[in-house]
């Protein structure tokens, strides 16, 4: 469990900040460059767990190159390359403070909030009538304002959103465009790999010219819940759980252990047992999402690797 990275500290040329979010590290360099690392932390019920899952880094590294590739000819992003299996570079960008989530299926977080009873998420009407996992007649966006480390992430409408000037309503329909246009091509990769995209986060950008690009990450396991197509409408008739590969699983597990990121609750202890189910569950997933099979990179030093590569792109 040593070998996984959960930290890090690089001081790379012209270095001028250093953002440490919930998974992500991210360097800015003074010319408007951006070196953003993926660790293996786990966050959950946004807590960042004590212990690291081996590869997890690596794997949402690079679904999430590997879907902005298949995304850039439809919504710009921010990425330039990618030199490590960890990281990515790309251009500076001043992040927006809220988090497009859009969402197909009434799962997750909206189902949980349904079932107190509440039909109105984000200033989103949800149809009565309606059970856990059913697709909902049109995606809806329910955006969340953006939480720092150890902060809860929280629902906001777009009235609120506009009304306290968060974005502004220009670049609000932008984003709105943008998140549509998004889901519905990552619904139909998902589909050619006989999945369901349930729902997802994008997050944005803006660049110093202006532009309002794609950052962060986007059709990861940690971003989005997938189903399996076959045998949804079977199990959705049955009323039975649906077959999923997203975070989901370590959510329940954590629910199970009486943890939900409550005021007084404790993270329960993570066996090395544990640890190493969900890192072959994350290999899992990278593998049904991209369809091709994961190269584990070598982690005997995984500091040391990252840091070479990134300055070799750097020095080139």
């Amino acid at each position: 469990m040593s070998n996984t990275i959960i930290d890090t500290n690089f001081s790379f040329p012209k270095q001028v900040n250093l953002y440490k979010g919930k998974v992500r590290e991210v360097y800015s360099l003074e010319n408007d460059l951006m070196v953003m690392v993926a660790t293996d932390r786990l966050s959950a019920f946004d807590v960042v767990m004590p212990k690291g899952i081996p590869y997890k880094g690596q794997i949402l590294n690079q679904i999430a190159t590997k879907m902005m590739a298949e995304t850039e000819d439809i919504v710009p992003n921010w990425l330039l390359a990618t030199p490590d299996p960890n990281v990515a570079i790309g251009h500076a960008c001043e992040p927006f403070k809220v988090e497009m989530v859009i969402r197909g299926y009434m799962s997750g977080h909206a189902a949980r909030e349904y079932k107190l009873g509440k039909r109105v998420l984000c200033g989103v009407a949800m149809p009565e009538g309606m059970h856990e996992n059913d697709k909902f007649p049109n995606p809806i966006i329910t955006p969340a304002t953006k939480a720092e480390m150890g902060d809860h992430d929280e629902d906001i409408s777009r009235e609120d959103i506009l009304k306290k000037g968060i974005v502004s309503e220009e670049d609000y329909i932008v984003l709105e465009n943008y998140t549509k246009a998004l889901f519905e091509r990552g619904t139909d990769i998902a589909a050619k790999r006989g999945l369901i995209l349930v729902d997802t986060k994008y997050e944005f950008g803006k660049t110093k010219d202006g532009k309002i690009v794609l950052i962060d990450e986007i059709h990861t396991p940690d971003s989005s819940r997938y189903f399996y197509a076959d045998g949804y409408q079977e199990r959705q008739n049955k009323e039975e759980a649906q077959k999923q590969l997203s975070k989901e699983f370590v959510r329940q597990w954590l629910i199970s252990n009486n943890f939900q990121g409550l005021e007084g609750q404790v993270v329960p202890e993570m066996t090395d047992e544990y640890i190493i189910s969900v890192s072959e569950r994350y290999i899992e997933l990278y593998e049904n999402i991209t369809g091709e099979k994961f190269v584990k990179a070598d982690i005997t030093n995984i500091q040391s690797r990252i840091e070479t590569n990134v300055l070799s792109y750097l020095t080139r």
